[in-house]
């Protein structure tokens, strides 16, 4: 990847969305119902952007939506590609260099994730506080990045005040939302019994799939970043049935008209601070 491809893709969408969007939206599996609750909304499929790779795992969308929630403007990703769907580690984060480059200055991951946690179920929220990446991968590897640092800081990874404003808006509508640590391996198969026993030695309250490298790659732009996990399943070892991704399909849609809501206040409340900066 390169920058002239990222730019090439800034262009075609700035054709038909000139606006300049204040908070960027990632959608992880089976997630996708928020993009319908935004107004005003232009869907481009992703297929039709230059040079952004297009998920392939089953629940991800493959738009990118644009729209409104007041008067705020927001991009959101209906869906990502992940490191094991065989994509090199600039493909995998294109999609989130593309937002940062089409101006927001905050994102909100969201993923499904397998809950360690004795008190995060199946259907449970969790705010995400930090990250560990044991991914054993980074998409800063190789020549230096001249939109950021070569050693971008991690210490607040995912950033205080967006999270406070996630427990406000959980406060508002009176949802238990969790807070912790969430372990991000490549995949694609499901951990271990031992691994996940690991991962809860390491301090890891949630696993899955997705965000760590994003993470990594907004803060080096100099995003700020906030993170929640929908807990779709328990981890291995933690549940009497084996691990299934219709489960995760499943559970994401028992949980969407909450999770809809929830996103939205959340993102209501960032937009805000953003329009007001």
């Amino acid at each position: 990847m390169s920058e002239a491809q990222i730019e090439e893709a800034v262009r075609a969408l700035r054709a038909s969305v000139p606006e300049v969007p204040h908070l960027g939206v990632v959608l992880g599996s089976g997630l996708s119902a928020f993009a319908d609750s935004l107004t005003e909304p232009r869907v481009i499929p992703m297929d039709s952007v230059p040079h952004l790779p297009v998920p392939s795992v089953p629940g991800h969308a493959k738009n990118l939506c644009f729209g409104r929630i007041g008067k705020a403007r927001l991009a959101c990703f209906s869906g990502r590609v992940h490191a094991y769907e065989g994509h090199p580690l600039d493909r995998v984060v294109f999609g989130v260099r593309l937002l940062a480059a089409l101006g927001c200055r905050a994102v909100l991951l969201t993923n499904a994730a397998g809950g360690i946690r004795d008190d995060l179920g199946p259907g449970s929220f969790m705010l995400i506080s930090d990250q560990l990446n044991l991914t054993g991968q980074s998409p800063l590897v190789g020549p230096a990045d001249d939109r950021g640092p070569r050693f971008p800081d991690m210490t607040e990874a995912y950033d205080a005040g967006l999270r406070t404003l996630g427990r406000d808006a959980a406060e508002a509508l009176n949802l238990d939302l969790r807070e912790g640590v969430y372990a991000g391996l490549l995949g694609p198969s499901y951990e271990t019994p031992a691994e996940v026993r690991m991962l809860r030695t390491l301090g890891a309250d949630a696993v899955g799939m997705s965000t760590v490298l994003e993470v990594i790659a907004l803060r080096q732009r100099g995003v700020r970043v906030a993170g929640v996990s929908t807990i779709t399943n328990r981890a291995a070892g933690l549940s009497a049935s084996p691990l299934d991704h219709s489960e995760v399909q499943a559970t994401a849609e028992r949980v969407r008209r909450v999770f809809v809501e929830f996103l939205t206040r959340w993102a209501t409340l960032a937009s805000l601070e953003l329009a007001r900066e």
